[in-house]
């Protein structure tokens, strides 16, 4: 997938960037870029391989460190949400930005 100069003016648009050609040219050539290097990992036979929790336990065995799963702080969504310009229901309200 490549994107072109005009793909590149629509995300800049739709993030509300206002790029000069340099800056446009050099976005242009990092997507491209990244996107390269996504075709190039796709490409990758990795049938048989397993997934790995962690890169070390490809040769050595890993335990993971979690914590444990319990509330540690407070619930402070009003104080939170003092400042907020605009609340519903304890929810954020903000402006559509999706076209």
């Amino acid at each position: 997938m490549a994107l072109n100069s005009s793909d590149i003016a629509r995300i800049a648009s739709l993030a509300k960037l206002q790029l000069n050609s340099d800056e446009s040219e050099r976005m242009l050539t990092q997507i491209n870029g990244f996107f390269g290097l996504v075709e190039r990992m796709q490409a990758v036979d990795t049938a048989g391989t397993e997934p790995l929790a962690h890169p070390v336990a490809a040769f050595q065995d890993v335990t993971l460190r979690l914590r444990e799963d319990a509330v540690s702080e407070p619930d402070d969504r009003a104080a939170n949400q003092r400042s907020a310009p605009a609340v519903e229901n304890g929810l954020f309200l903000v402006p559509k930005v999706i076209e």
